[in-house]
């Protein structure tokens, strides 16, 4: 049971649990569920383990629900552009079947590869492409839930419109397997989209990148990605993968647009301008398809080839984006502050930042600094008036930060919530929130 025990958060906490299920079906899960009821043990629901806050850490004496048997494409549905799947459905093998139907499912997060939709469903994850098109909760229709007392409910709709009841269906994205463990997903597809055009620029530094994030942004183009990767990111995915990498610049700005025709051009020409007047020491389209894919591909990487010269510590801030040089700037001072080295990666676009704190292994007294570092950064999002995650959630790691953020009276919403999904506490307890008497 050990490769169960927890996600990839550093250093968050875990235990052992009692034992590890792998439901094959609805009936199955609630059965276990009932199971914890009748004898007060928690349920800790489990994706593919990819998530960054410990969310899906066990606790000691708990059920592991690994859903990794629960993994079926029931149903893709071109006519009416949606998608039923099981939750152990990997990211890019739903995207793949869809791409064979002439339709797309847009959210893909730089762990699309081995995610899990259930899990993406769970933490409201995001990616590249949200900038343009949203993220999970945006392509939910309705999920079938075995709720906290063991009951199969169907939430949301098949339809293009409702609002017959309360938003239970998007109550339950974000929240992390605390109100229901959740079995089956409809969701909205697109049709296919016209091929991309990709804009890449080079800076100085975190700031100069950042000007250039809001210049784009002012300018009123929307692209369809625009990602932030720096030298350090570069340097440690070209070690692991020889892909050839420069690593000249502090920073590189990638941009994509996939509007159509002449007035794609010329977005992309406002985007290459808006580098370049921002003080891109080079900037321009790029005509190499397979180096631009390279320096994607690279931005999807640099969390695991980091990981791999030690401990990482991953933040998840989202800022106002006119606000996105401040908070870059806050990062750099942070990492000073504390004397610790910080990589960065972004969804620039949006204002997500996932700052990385690495740390040489066995140090103690570097690890004990970059957790300051760490809830520093909490703090400064906050005081940017943005928010403790973006996508990653909140697990274990970030319940001081969100509680600060929600304030005690919607905390207590919360907790209210929580008792009438979940009236026994054992779904995926301690994670999300913190005590009532906080």
């Amino acid at each position: 049971m050990a490769t169960y025990r927890h996600d990839e958060a550093e250093w968050a906490p875990y235990g052992t649990p009692l034992a590890v299920a792998r439901p094959r079906s609805t009936e199955e899960v609630r059965t276990l569920v009932r199971w914890c009821v009748s004898h007060r043990v928690p349920l800790v629901p489990r994706g593919a383990g990819t998530g960054l806050s410990g969310g899906a850490n066990a606790v000691d004496g708990c059920l592991v629900v690994s859903f990794e048997d629960l993994a079926e494409i029931v149903e893709i549905d071109p006519a009416e552009r949606l998608a039923v799947v099981r939750p152990g459905v990997v990211n890019d093998d739903l995207r793949a079947a869809c791409a064979e139907r002439g339709l797309w499912y847009p959210p893909d997060p730089a762990s699309s590869p081995w995610s899990t939709i259930g899990g993406n469903v769970a933490t409201n994850a995001g990616g590249m492409c949200c900038v343009k098109y949203g993220v999970t909760r945006d392509y939910v229709l309705g999920l079938e839930v075995v709720t906290g007392r063991g009951e199969i409910v169907s939430l949301g709709r098949r339809t293009a419109k409702g609002v017959a009841g309360y938003d239970l269906c998007g109550l339950m994205v974000g929240s992390e397997g605390t109100l229901g463990v959740i079995t089956g997903i409809t969701l909205r597809l697109r049709p296919a989209r016209p091929p991309e055009r990709t804009v890449a620029g080079h800076f100085d530094s975190l700031v100069a990148a950042g000007e250039a994030v809001s210049a784009v942004v002012a300018s009123g183009v929307t692209p369809s990605a625009l990602e932030l990767v720096d030298r350090h990111c570069l340097a440690a995915v070209d070690a692991w993968k020889k892909m050839g990498l420069s690593t000249r610049a502090a920073v590189v700005l990638l941009a994509r647009v996939d509007t159509a025709g002449a007035e794609g051009d010329a977005e992309a020409a406002r985007v290459r301008d808006c580098f370049r007047a921002a003080g891109a020491t080079w900037a321009d389209h790029s005509t190499d398809a397979y180096e631009a894919d390279a320096l994607f591909q690279a931005r999807r990487l640099a969390y695991p080839a980091l990981e791999r010269l030690g401990p990482v510590l991953t933040e998840d801030v989202c800022v106002p984006r006119a606000l996105v040089p401040e908070m870059l700037s806050r990062v750099e001072r942070a990492a000073a502050r504390h004397d610790v080295r910080i990589a960065n990666i972004a969804h620039a676009g949006d204002g997500n930042l996932h700052p990385l704190i690495l740390t040489p292994p066995g140090d103690d007294d570097q690890r004990t600094r970059a957790q300051r570092a760490f809830e520093d950064i909490l703090d400064d999002a906050l005081a940017l008036g943005g928010t403790v995650t973006g996508e990653h959630g909140v697990g274990l790691l970030k319940r001081r930060g969100a509680a600060t953020e929600l304030g005690p009276e919607v905390l207590a919403l919360h907790h209210a919530v929580k008792q009438a999904l979940d009236p026994h506490g054992i779904l995926n307890p301690g994670k999300v929130l913190t005590s009532q008497r906080t």
